[in-house]
């Protein structure tokens, strides 16, 4: 059975198999840049004496969980197409640590019983699950703090510390990736009384905000910790917007289609819980085809960065590509 299955190739949905382990994707695109971002979250989670060692323990399982680091990565590309350097000493690197602190700490809050309640999370059991449910809610407290820390402290020039605090801490609040995630909620239980235009609206509401908004923040944040013009900022938050609200259209794709396999998650679980997804308004094809446009539209506002920009046309054909 292919467990490497795209959501632009029709195929049946497989039934569930138990006991499957996510790995990682090797990302041609990124990588170099991979082992450098590992290397830095793991010096980043050695914590202070007064840390217990079982909170520890928890943030570790959470933040350095297999996966693509793809927000960390779209810090190091930002910097790299406004031309500032990536390695990992550089205040590029500790904006990367910290959106992969933002990003760890809402997985670890959204699958928790209250919110999406889930079980598995990259072929593993949820935070929650492995631990406790109080554990995984202080886990996921305590990455919110220290992202913020981690850029106060490893991002030498004050200026760029304060813009790129604001921009993270925007894109986490509660205008952006909370709000999205309380009007995400709050769409399975509305019954969708709405047209399919205002839903559709909505959704794209929803994703601009919860999956877009961090998306959009690590971009800026690699442009912001590199010196980065605000024309150039402007081009790559036009990108962003663009390959964010992708990467969630085939998200939703991947829950109907995607196997348990190739997921490390239940599959068809947006749709049995009756949420909002792309593929349940517009249907698989119209959503797969949305997805493709905006794919293109973003290669093409990031071809003024020439050969500085080529990783984040790479990235953006690779949301086209992902299996999980």
């Amino acid at each position: 059975m292919d467990v490497s299955v795209s959501p632009f190739a029709s195929v049946p949905n497989p039934a569930p198999m138990p006991e499957v382990a996510c790995v990682s994707e090797t990302e041609s695109g990124i990588n170099d840049l991979l082992p450098r971002i590992e290397s830095a979250l793991e010096s980043a989670c050695r914590f202070d004496p007064g840390c217990p060692d079982r909170l520890a323990a928890a943030i570790r399982y959470a933040l350095l969980a297999p996966g693509k680091r793809l927000r960390p990565a779209l810090v190091l590309m930002g910097a790299e197409a406004c031309g500032g350097p990536t390695g990992l000493s550089s205040s590029a690197m500790a904006g990367a640590v910290a959106v992969e602190m933002i990003h760890a700490y809402s997985l670890v809050h959204d699958d928790l019983p209250a919110m999406d309640d889930d079980d598995l999370r990259r072929g593993r059991p949820t935070l929650h699950r492995q631990f406790d449910e109080s554990t995984a809610i202080l886990a996921g407290d305590a990455m919110l703090a220290q992202a913020f820390s981690h850029l106060a402290s490893h991002v030498s020039d004050p200026a760029m510390a304060v813009e790129a605090v604001n921009v993270l801490s925007r894109a986490a609040g509660p205008s952006q990736l909370v709000g999205g995630q309380f009007d995400d909620l709050a769409a399975e239980s509305d019954g969708h009384e709405r047209s399919d235009v205002a839903s559709l609206e909505h959704l794209e509401s929803i994703h601009r905000r919860k999956t877009g908004a961090l998306i959009s923040a690590s971009i800026d944040l690699g442009a912001v910790l590199s010196g980065g013009t605000a024309d150039q900022r402007a081009i790559l938050t036009d990108y962003a917007r663009d390959v964010g609200l992708a990467f969630q259209i085939v998200d939703d794709l991947l829950d109907f289609t995607a196997s348990f396999e190739s997921l490390g998650k239940r599959s068809g679980k947006d749709a049995s819980r009756g949420k909002l997804t792309y593929p349940g308004l517009l249907g698989l094809d119209p959503a797969r085809e949305k997805a493709e446009q905006l794919v293109e539209s973003a290669k093409e506002k990031v071809s003024v960065f020439d050969s500085a920009g080529s990783r984040l046309r790479w990235l953006a054909g690779y949301v086209l590509e992902r299996t999980h």
